[in-house]
């Protein structure tokens, strides 16, 4: 399965913070943005992930996160030449995808719980019976969001309709920025008509899947936490709550090293040696616990 970070566009929400940098690599609490969403797709064991970046910021994503190989995983990159919808993904990473299943996240998305991983798995296993899963999570101000309407049965959950944006919301489950798709996502993709506002919405793109009757929806209730990282408020928000989890339990949470060594992408030496990259600060010294654990 192949994975794909969205960090394109311009973040004027976040001006003059972003007029120099992408809003991607700005700083959550201690790690930068785009680490988080990265994060997500190796704790689903994607390992061949394609970085859609601009032209402008191209270089910066790459001398953070060169090739990958530091994480135990292979990074591609590709550029978007101008913000025209989340689903135009799809056909930048066409020849990335080739013919498997493919996640997508947003860049500015983070995501965290302890049934994250099970989460993924089902999402990854719809796939493989050529469903899409998408991700809903409750929010106060649905008209801001795409809005998935559900109905929950003891068989499971779904997806009745989704909208974007809507003046009167039919629910509250905000559509978030995690999406599984099936093989041929990219030939789906091409049937996308631009909206209103000239963008091939991501929202059309699970429209069409679920008029073939093949959208899943999962639903990220209590225990889980979920930032689009877009403004001033969230993204002090998503860094106050990661400071707090840190802290409290002496962790460091959405830690591509810690999931690399985990599943078995990166030995002791190579976690050691990132450690000593990192010696000067506490995200350094969780790593070197963290291999000084194993060794005992």
């Amino acid at each position: 399965m192949k994975g794909i970070i969205l960090a394109g566009g311009s973040g004027t929400r976040l001006y003059p913070i972003t007029e120099g940098t992408s809003k991607q690599l700005i700083p959550v609490y201690d790690k930068p943005m785009i680490y988080y969403p990265l994060s997500v797709l190796m704790e689903a064991g994607i390992k061949d992930i394609l970085v859609i970046t601009t032209s402008d910021d191209q270089d910066n994503f790459k001398r953070l996160l060169d090739d990958g190989s530091q994480f135990g995983i292979n990074i591609n990159y590709a550029i978007q030449p101008s913000p025209d919808g989340l689903a135009q993904a799809f056909l930048i990473g066409e020849e990335f995808i080739g013919e498997e299943a493919c996640a997508m996240v947003l860049g500015d998305n983070i995501f965290y719980g302890s049934g994250l991983k099970n989460a993924l798995k089902e999402a990854i296993d719809n796939t493989k019976d050529d469903k899409a899963t998408i991700f809903g999570y409750q929010v106060k101000d649905p008209e801001r969001f795409g809005i998935m309407e559900i109905e929950e049965s003891e068989s499971g959950t779904y997806v009745l309709s989704v909208e974007e944006k809507p003046q009167h919301p039919k629910s509250d489950y905000a559509i978030t920025g995690l999406y599984f798709y099936p093989k041929g996502v990219s030939d789906m993709a091409k049937e996308v008509k631009p909206s209103d506002r000239g963008e091939l919405e991501i929202t059309t793109l699970n429209d069409m899947y679920l008029q073939k009757g093949d959208l899943r929806a999962c639903l990220l209730g209590d225990g889980y936490t979920w930032f689009d990282t877009g403004t001033f408020d969230s993204l002090l928000d998503a860094s106050n709550m990661v400071r707090t989890i840190e802290n409290n339990r002496d962790v460091v949470i959405c830690c591509p090293e810690a999931i690399a060594y985990g599943n078995g992408w990166m030995d002791d030496e190579k976690l050691q040696d990132r450690a000593k990259i990192l010696s000067k600060n506490s995200y350094g010294k969780y790593l070197n616990r963290l291999a000084s654990k194993r060794r005992r």
